[in-house]
């Protein structure tokens, strides 16, 4: 399993998966990737928290379906990390030097504690970032097939 990549994606791309918008297809490739075990992809335990809730608030779903798609999170059995040691300590210190929060930070601290990248379709925050944190996170424009 050496050979797959190995990367972290953000509440805003696995929202996608559910909702046709801007983005959606290229992440829906990022998720199908992962289907396929061409890639890994790891992310913070919050992004269960954050995508149900996100998508609650779109408000295009109802509470069962919701509930489905907690349900289809699940069976994704995604690689996820726990805030604790050297990771937690790396996410405070990202979003002190670029003034954003924790939860935006975890996911970028998770990519440079594993030495990869990070997708987001947060362009805010890619624009907040400092220059060497903006060069692990990726806008998921411009992944490419």
């Amino acid at each position: 399993m050496n050979d797959v990549q190995r990367l972290v994606v953000d509440a805003s791309i696995i929202a996608k998966w559910f909702v046709e918008e801007e983005g959606s297809e290229a992440a829906q490739r990022i998720r199908d990737k992962y289907i396929k075990g061409e890639v890994e992809i790891i992310a913070p335990q919050l992004i269960l928290f954050e995508t149900l809730n996100a998508l609650r608030y779109k408000e295009l779903f109802t509470e069962p379906e919701i509930k489905e798609i907690s349900e289809a999170l699940d069976a994704y059995s995604l690689n996820l990390y726990p805030l604790t040691g050297k990771y937690a300590e790396k996410t405070i210190e990202v979003a002190f030097t670029n003034n954003i929060t924790i939860y935006d930070s975890s996911y970028i601290s998770l990519a440079l504690v594993e030495n990869t990248h990070v997708y987001t379709a947060d362009e805010k925050l890619i624009k907040s970032l400092g220059e060497d944190h903006q060069k692990i996170v990726k806008n998921i424009k411009e992944l490419k097939e």
